[in-house]
C-alpha cells in the first residue's frame, strides 16, 4: 500500500479573508481608497480560488462578473439614498456629504476596477505571446 502524497495548501483563503476584512474596514471607517483596495483583493482571490478548484477553466469572466455585481451592489446603495431618481440627482450624489454614498460610489469604483482588470486579463492573457510556439 503507498502512501498518498499529500496534497499542498492553498494560500487563496488567507486573502480571500483579508481581501473581506480590509474592504470592511474601508467601507464602514470611510477610508475609501481602502475598500477600494479590499474589494479588488477579495473579487481576485475569490477567482483565484474558483479557478484553481477548476470549477472554472479561467478567472478573468468570474471577475468580470463580481465587477458587474460590485456595480450593481453600489448603485443600489447609492439610489437607497436619493430622493428622486432623476439624473441631475445621481449628479449631485458626487459632491454629497451622504457617507452612504459615498460608500456606494466606492463600491462601484471597486466594480469598475475589477471588471477592468478583468477585461485586461481576457484580452492580453488569453492569447500567447507573439513567438512563443516556434
Amino acid at each position: 500500500m503507498s502512501e498518498a502524497e499529500p496534497k499542498r495548501a492553498s494560500a487563496w483563503p488567507i486573502f480571500v479573508a483579508l481581501g473581506l476584512a480590509i474592504s470592511e474596514v474601508g467601507v464602514f471607517m470611510g477610508l475609501y481608497p481602502v475598500a477600494v483596495l479590499g474589494l479588488l483583493l477579495f473579487a481576485g482571490s475569490v477567482a483565484g480560488i474558483v479557478h484553481e478548484a477548476g470549477y472554472v477553466e479561467t478567472p478573468w469572466k468570474l471577475l468580470t462578473g463580481m465587477g458587474g455585481l460590485f456595480v450593481l451592489i453600489g448603485l443600489g446603495v447609492v439610489a437607497s439614498q436619493l430622493d428622486a431618481q432623476t439624473v441631475a440627482a445621481w449628479v449631485g450624489t458626487v459632491s454629497s456629504e451622504n457617507t452612504v454614498v459615498l460608500r456606494g460610489i466606492s463600491i462601484v469604483l471597486a466594480g469598475v476596477f475589477t471588471a477592468a482588470v478583468s477585461v485586461v486579463g481576457l484580452t492580453s492573457l488569453a492569447d500567447p505571446p507573439v513567438g512563443a510556439n516556434q
